[in-house]
C-alpha cells in the first residue's frame, strides 16, 4: 500500500484539494498536524486510526523522527497511510524528510500538493503576491529557523535588494529581528509590509505598516481585522 504526503491547505477546510479530501476519505491511517483544518479528521472513514503528530513552539507531540518512523511502520504493514500535513508538504512542511524516510525504507509514497498559505493567506487579506507592473518576482523565506544554529541560512544581502514580493512564513514571533535583519542589510525603512494571522480562517488579522518606529520605538501600522 502507498503512504500519502497530502497537503490540507492553509487552514480552512475547504481548500483541500479534491484528490486530498478523497484520501482522507479512505485513509487507514491518519497522522496529521495542528495546522490542519479540525474538521478534517471528521471525515476520515470509520475505524481509521488516527494519529495526532502535532508540533508546537513549546512542545511536540512526536519528534520528526517519530513521525519517519511511525509513517515506515505503517506503511510497510500495508495500510492505506495518509500523512495530512498544513499548506504543502514540500513548503516548509518536512514532507521532504519524510519522503526520504520512506524512500529509504522502500514504502512507496505519492506527494499530493496542497494550497500554499504563502499564497493563500495575502489573497484572502486582499493582497496579491505578484501583480503585472508591480511584483514580478516571488521569494518565500522561513521567518523560523531551527533554535540553537550557530549561522543563518537566510541570505539578507540578496532579500534587501530583492525586487519583488517577500513572503516570511511562521515569522509573527520574529517579526522585529526579521525587519532589522532586512533594514541592516540594506532594505529601505519605508518598505510597505504587511502581516497576516490565522490566515483564511474566520479569526483572520491583517495588520499593515512599514518598520518605521514612532517616537516611542513602536511600529506603525493600521489593523484591518478579520480577512473574508
Amino acid at each position: 500500500m502507498t503512504v500519502y504526503l497530502v497537503g490540507a491547505g492553509p487552514g480552512d477546510p475547504g481548500l483541500i484539494t479534491v484528490r486530498g479530501l478523497e484520501l482522507v476519505r479512505r485513509a487507514e491511517v491518519l497522522v496529521y498536524d495542528r495546522l490542519i483544518g479540525a474538521e478534517l479528521l471528521d471525515e476520515a472513514p470509520r475505524g481509521c486510526l488516527l494519529v495526532d503528530a502535532s508540533k508546537r513552539p513549546d512542545r511536540h507531540t512526536m519528534t520528526q523522527e517519530e513521525i519517519d518512523a511511525c509513517l515506515v511502520e505503517h506503511g510497510l504493514a500495508g495500510r492505506l497511510v495518509v500523512r495530512l500535513k498544513g499548506g504543502d508538504p514540500f513548503v516548509f512542511g518536512r514532507g521532504g524528510e519524510e519522503a526520504q524516510s520512506l524512500s529509504a525504507a522502500g514504502v512507496p509514497f505519492e506527494v499530493v500538493p496542497g494550497i500554499t498559505s504563502a499564497i493563500a493567506a495575502p489573497a484572502y487579506a486582499g493582497i496579491p503576491v505578484t501583480q503585472r507592473g508591480v511584483a514580478a518576482q516571488l521569494a518565500i523565506v522561513t521567518g523560523h529557523e531551527r533554535p540553537g544554529k550557530e549561522t543563518s541560512e537566510i541570505d539578507w544581502d540578496v532579500l534587501a535588494r530583492f525586487a519583488g514580493t517577500l513572503v516570511f512564513l511562521m515569522g509573527v514571533g520574529r517579526l522585529e529581528s526579521i525587519a532589522d535583519a532586512l533594514i541592516a542589510a540594506g532594505k529601505d525603512p519605508e518598505t510597505p509590509a504587511a502581516i497576516v494571522a490565522s490566515g483564511t480562517l474566520p479569526t483572520q488579522r491583517t495588520v499593515s505598516s512599514t518598520p518605521r518606529r514612532d517616537r516611542r520605538g513602536r511600529a506603525r501600522g493600521r489593523d484591518r481585522g478579520a480577512g473574508p
